[in-house]
């Protein structure tokens, strides 16, 4: 493994702590939010370190990180794990965390206590839970604990079965009422945010008036507060045609083909190690090891 020990965070001084309490003052000003997904501490670190201001262990970590169909299938352990690693590599941005499938959806008292696991185990400042007005009583539960919620309304992924699928919300008049409903129970019981997933634009430009709380967009249109993406959407680290509202600004897929066909290319042709890259004794001792060869070579003789 590498000797190379992990360096201290650069830290910016003049760039404060981002709360709850901040960025729903940036709502005020108008001053749009930047979210990603990360689920490891290099990912985690790069990202707080480049200035975004909310930092998501989103549940989809299931298939981005663990190959998962879907996001049914990872444990609270699983989530923890990935949880603390991020923890580790932030320093200035809000961490927030998924409740995954299972953890709040039995009974309170078990939603209360896997919460509370987030934020003395994990480390998270907000715990995410999906669902609308029918979650409501339980993030009062969780937030009467001083622990912040984020809601999660429009297309929400735990509830792929019962959706049929993963498909745009609220594009009729029911629709569109069920999810103002939501908002509006959500943003009375105390949630620091709510992120839109999946619904018309017009929509959330509707809920983004009517909420005090700061709305967080993905595949929701550019009139929310804020935006988030899944990190590996962003760099193309996905293996599956991008949902219609990514855009990718990088290809690390391409990136790491690349360096892995090179690095092998390398070793087969004996190109890699060089010698500038192999370690050497100190001269003395190679001298005292060359005569010791010498004098066996010579007794073999």
């Amino acid at each position: 493994m590498s000797i190379t020990p992990i360096s201290g965070h650069f830290h910016d001084a003049t760039r404060p702590k981002v709360t709850t309490a901040s960025i729903r003052e940036q709502k005020l000003r108008r001053e749009p939010i930047t979210c990603l997904t990360a689920y490891d501490y290099a990912t985690a670190r790069l990202i707080d370190e480049a200035g975004i201001e909310m930092i998501l262990v989103g549940d989809s970590l299931a298939q981005a990180m663990l190959g998962y169909e879907n996001t049914l299938s990872v444990t609270m352990d699983e989530m923890l794990h990935h949880v603390k690693a991020v923890r580790r590599g932030v320093k200035h941005a809000l961490l927030l965390a998924d409740m995954p499938y299972g953890s709040y959806h039995v009974d309170p008292q078990t939603a209360l206590s896997n919460a509370t696991r987030f934020v003395k185990e994990g480390g998270a400042e907000v715990v995410k839970i999906e669902g609308g007005e029918k979650r409501a009583d339980l993030i009062r539960r969780i937030i009467d604990a001083e622990i912040p919620v984020a809601g999660h309304i429009g297309l929400t992924p735990q509830s792929v079965n019962v959706m049929g699928g993963y498909k745009v919300q609220g594009k009729n008049l029911s629709g569109i009422e069920q999810l103002m409903r939501d908002a509006v129970a959500l943003d009375r019981a105390g949630v620091a945010c709510l992120v839109l997933e999946g619904i018309p634009r017009e929509v959330a430009a509707m809920i983004t008036a009517e909420v005090g709380t700061p709305t967080i967009g993905i595949g929701a249109g550019p009139e929310c507060d804020g935006q988030v993406l899944v990190i590996h959407d962003l760099l193309n680290l996905t293996f599956a045609p991008p949902a219609k509202f990514v855009r990718r600004y990088g290809d690390a897929a391409a990136l790491i083909t690349q360096s892995v066909q090179a690095f092998r290319a390398d070793v087969k042709s004996l190109q890699y190690p060089s010698d500038e890259e192999s370690y050497h004794l100190p001269k003395e001792t190679k001298a005292g090891l060359d005569t010791v060869l010498a004098r066996k070579h010579a007794m073999r003789s």
